[in-house]
């Protein structure tokens, strides 16, 4: 029997829910890793306690990204509203988000860490949306990037591929420390400001910081998605690019 690709459980009395992706080195977001995270993060609301949610990642990179075969035309409706389900969970939970992250965090690895309150890094982390080079975008960061980072510092990351190392992502507003041991350091900062807070203050305190946040978003991502699946997945290039990829070898763009 294989290993599940994220390993879920709780600690201080269900006060912290740690969530890991399990399949390093490339920790792929892909359908089994997404069923895995909404089973994990279904019962939230029966969890009177909850402080935290710790998001890491077993091996040298946080992800790699959603899985490119997904992205496909045949199954890339199902995997984008797969996934933004649950990156939608994420930002709607009842407790901060911590994300701790070493190595490469790309693509759909980088949305997933947009999710949180907090991303702690360690020195050797690259952040980086390459959807771009690709032939396609990134719906989801589309909409989180700029309120992270300001729409002219986003649009550059989402129009050109660049990574940013740990440090320049720092200065960005993206990153929020710089670290050795990322997750210790997450743990060090959930146990000193979260834990020893009423839950339920949490909880609403949460929701006040993001009235007019989360409404708009869903709206927007609808949009987005519209985007990606109707107009952006019927272009020659949008097929090319990913196919390009898989096959290993340089893309041909027609520009249509």
């Amino acid at each position: 029997m294989s290993e599940p690709p994220l390993r879920a459980w709780t600690e201080r009395d269900g006060a912290l829910l740690r969530l890991r992706l399990a399949r390093p080195k490339a920790n792929v977001l892909d359908a089994a890793m997404l069923e895995a995270f909404a089973a994990a993060l279904a019962p939230l609301e029966t969890m009177p306690a909850l402080r935290a949610i710790l998001i890491d990642a077993e091996g040298p990179h946080f992800s790699f990204g959603a899985s490119v075969e997904e992205h496909l035309p045949a199954s890339c409706a199902a995997m984008l509203r797969g996934f933004h389900a649950v990156l939608l969970r994420l930002l709607e939970a009842p407790a901060p988000v911590v994300v701790a992250v070493r190595g490469q965090c790309l693509g759909g690895g980088m949305e997933l860490a947009l999710t949180g309150t907090r991303i702690v890094a360690d020195t050797e982390a690259r952040f980086g949306q390459p959807e771009i080079r690709l032939g396609v975008f990134a719906p989801m960061a589309s909409a989180l990037l700029p309120e992270r980072i300001g729409r002219p510092a986003a649009e550059a990351m989402l129009l050109s591929g660049a990574t940013l190392s740990a440090d320049a992502a720092h200065a960005a507003g993206l990153v929020q420390a710089v670290v050795a041991d990322p997750e210790a350091a997450a743990l060090a900062w959930i146990e000193k400001e979260l834990l020893d807070k009423s839950a339920a203050a949490l909880r609403l305190a949460l929701r006040a910081a993001r009235i007019g946040f989360a409404r708009p978003l869903r709206a927007r991502l609808e949009e987005l998605e519209t985007l990606y699946l109707d107009e952006l997945m019927r272009t020659h290039d949008a097929s090319e690019g990913l196919r390009a990829f898989l096959e290993r070898r340089p893309p041909h763009w027609e520009h249509r």
